[in-house]
């Protein structure tokens, strides 16, 4: 019987947030891509909360920005709040969030991959991968067509075996009761492929017309949004904004769910996989924290074309009584009415220890992965790592250098690095206090850090670059003026001073040096700086920044030139560390599992100590010295 048999260059599996930005590079690259997905009607889904960015996950949104990826145009164009985090502390940690209109989100992730060239969406479950020895050769569909392609990305989200459970409840569901696939997991393992059972939840949504807000504090969103994406223009994003709600759980609360945690799945034993330590359920957070008397819940609109609203904090898995129950406890939400139903999901991913950080299997040449399939969490991790995975099986078909962030270049280095480093047995999420080197790596200079590389790759048109090398000689020049300029302890400058309770002059001082002041910055000063020029509003930003957190900056950067030297020491991918004496047999078994790209990464393997990595930087160097 003859079957269905076609050709790409790249095939992506899944076109959730890591499928789509997966595909786009590729097929914005100049290569034949299609992009697989068990509905159409699920692209770009959003089955958990409704937002994108937040504290760690904005800066990876505007580093996906930089390096020309969709994400951060795309929740421009749909979001209903805007609001930046955390600005009463300093620029290292603030992270732009907004609220997406679900369904608004996906039509328009749809609508841009439907129009780009070399693109293909094809609807249907992939259920094999075929390959050549240890090289990958394409994927076949449950329905036996064949797809013969040079690279494929692996992006299948919380779909592989996925089953959605509450109470008693299991249905064999991907989210939001779309199709699961049932098929591929059983091709991966025949190929050698280890696999986890990994778990999330979410919360329930509940009709609008059953709240009364009255009870609740209205979050609004910020006044003056500000843009995720470096290419939209900020007066495009002005617009009138909707409001969020906060309310709490309380003792009655945690006290019916105490009483009904024999009947919760997730402590019974009828769910098998690890759940997210730093996205845990109501209640999991009753049992770890019993002194808390109350916990946040946030109440988020879905969109403008529902009444549905997210109840973000209380992610459950109980039964369906149980949640009218506890819900019906908190403020606001006595008489509430639930459109659908808390529950959690499990699913399989793989260890990604078996990644190079290019995110390319280390024994299957040109299968490539990303997202949650990885074992990570969250929107936003998602997209990066389908980005990357995307880039790199492009740059493998085109013969080029593949693209590698480190630590010290990007939130979505810290990410990667982590994920093929560290033994990860919980679904990984990214936060600040990840990235050893966050000051340097703000959000607000992710273009600076990024946007030559993104040229560089091919996704950053010659006017973007040429917009950023004009923005980078624009700081350069307004520090160095203000860093010369000098007023001395006139009544028009004491005046100043004394009108922002900053202490007056006794002599001369350089406009750098009142920048510095804590209670002074670069925007003030245009009451004493006749001479400043007209400046876009991200250039005296990152003027200000610059000057202000000089030392800070400074001593960063010195660590960063120390992890460099350790980067910059390559091991080679076949090197046989059993070789080496004196080194513990945990570290031989783990540099020869994790095989590291060079020293910095052999020192962040779990299990590998400081003196076991100067143990084999010594024998590195009596290799060296023999060689010679």
């Amino acid at each position: 019987m003859p079957i269905l048999e076609e050709n790409y260059d790249v095939v992506v599996v899944g076109a959730g947030h890591a499928g789509c930005e997966a595909a786009l590079a590729c097929a914005r690259l100049g290569l034949e891509t299609i992009m697989f997905t068990v509905s159409v009607d699920s692209i770009a889904l959003m089955p958990c909360n409704p937002n994108i960015g937040g504290s760690s996950k904005g800066h990876l949104v505007r580093e996906l920005d930089a390096l020309g990826g969709e994400m951060g145009k795309n929740i421009d164009k749909t979001f209903i709040q805007s609001k930046m985090l955390n600005e009463s502390k300093g620029p290292a940690v603030h992270s732009l969030r907004a609220q997406a209109d679900k369904q608004d989100y996906s039509r328009e992730m749809r609508r841009t991959l439907e129009n780009t060239d070399h693109l293909t969406v094809r609807q249907a479950e992939v259920s094999e991968i075929i390959t050549d020895g240890k090289k990958l050769k394409g994927v076949k569909t449950f329905s036996g067509a064949v797809y013969h392609c040079k690279a494929a990305v692996l992006a299948t989200g919380t779909y592989l075996n996925a089953r959605c459970i509450y109470g008693d409840v299991s249905n064999e569901t991907g989210p939001n009761g779309l199709q699961a696939a049932n098929h591929l997991t059983a091709s991966l393992k025949a190929h050698g492929v280890e696999m986890f059972r990994f778990k999330t939840g979410t919360p329930a949504r509940v009709d609008k017309r059953s709240i009364d807000f009255s009870k609740m504090e209205e979050q609004f969103g910020d006044k003056k949004v500000v843009p995720f994406s470096f290419s939209t223009d900020p007066a495009a994003v002005q617009k009138e904004q909707v409001s969020c709600w906060l309310t709490y759980t309380n003792t009655n609360t945690h006290q019916i769910i105490r009483d009904n945690l024999d009947r919760s799945p997730l402590f019974s034993g009828a769910i098998e996989g690890t759940g997210p330590r730093y996205c845990p359920s109501i209640e999991d957070k009753v049992v770890k924290f019993p002194d808390k008397e109350r916990h946040q819940v946030f109440v988020e609109p879905e969109g403008l074309y529902t009444n549905e609203m997210y109840l973000g904090g209380m992610s459950s898995s109980l039964p369906e009584d149980v949640q009218y129950a506890m819900y019906r406890t908190v403020s606001g939400l006595e008489n509430v009415k639930i459109v659908r139903n808390a529950y959690a999901i499990e699913y399989d991913c793989i260890n990604s220890r078996q990644l190079n950080a290019t995110l390319e299997f280390k024994e299957i040449e040109g299968l490539f992965s990303g997202g949650q399939f990885n074992g990570s969490s969250g929107y936003e991790e998602a997209a990066v790592q389908g980005f990357m995975a995307g880039v790199n099986a492009a740059m493998k078909i085109k013969g080029k250098e593949p693209v590698v962030l480190d630590r010290s270049q990007a939130y979505i280095g810290v990410l990667i690095d982590d994920l093929v480093t560290k033994e990860n047995h919980e679904p990984y999420r990214m936060m600040t206090s990840r990235a050893e080197y966050r000051l340097l790596l703000r959000q607000d200079n992710a273009d600076l850090r990024l946007r030559k590389i993104g040229y560089d790759i091919g996704l950053i048109s010659q006017e973007e670059y040429d917009r950023i090398l004009w923005k980078e000689k624009a700081i350069e020049s307004e520090v160095e003026r203000l860093e010369k300029t000098s007023v001395g302890a006139n009544e028009r400058v004491q005046e100043f001073l004394s009108s922002h309770n900053s202490t007056l002059l006794k002599s001369g001082s350089t406009l750098a040096e009142l920048v510095k002041r804590p209670e002074l910055n670069y925007f003030m000063l245009t009451e004493i700086d006749d001479n400043r020029p007209q400046l876009p509003e991200d250039v005296a930003e990152q003027v200000d920044i610059n000057i202000k957190y000089e030392g800070y900056i400074k001593r960063q950067m010195q660590q960063v030139s120390q992890f460099k030297k350790l980067e910059s020491k390559r091991l080679d991918a076949d090197f046989d560390y059993s070789t080496v004496p004196s080194l513990r047999r945990e570290a031989v078994q783990k540099l020869n599992l994790y095989k590291p790209m060079n020293i910095g990464q052999a020192s962040r393997i779990s299990g590998v100590s400081p003196a076991d990595i100067s143990v084999l930087l010594v024998y590195l160097e009596q290799l060296r010295h023999k060689k010679k």
